[in-house]
């Protein structure tokens, strides 16, 4: 699959990824070209490490990967959302979901 028109404004993408049985926002990550061919041919999610400057396989260390289940684009084809099915916890420190520190809440 060509890949590359959602890389004509930018050679990096942001990659929200969601789970996709409780639809909880699991983690964002960012991917080139390369890593978005990956993810679909592999169906687990590769991103492209902006610190590292390299491609990182979801899970290759810790064994959490990122199963796909869909892949969409948003209305500008700028952004991806990754619907998965983790297997272990999504962030490095353990938790399912990065997102769970709260900066604000209006409750």
């Amino acid at each position: 699959m060509d890949v590359s028109r959602y890389f004509i404004k930018d050679s990096l993408i942001p990659v929200i990824v969601q789970n996709y049985e409780t639809n909880a926002v699991l983690m964002l990550g960012y991917a080139n070209e390369e890593a978005l061919r990956l993810t679909i041919e592999t169906q687990t999610v590769w991103f492209y490490s902006r610190s590292r400057k390299k491609l990182w396989k979801k899970g290759e260390t810790s064994g959490n990967c990122l199963l796909v289940r869909d892949i969409r684009a948003d209305c500008d084809e700028d952004a991806i959302l990754i619907r998965v099915k983790p297997m272990g916890p999504t962030c490095h420190t353990g938790r399912d979901s990065c997102f769970f520190n709260t900066i604000q809440t209006n409750a």
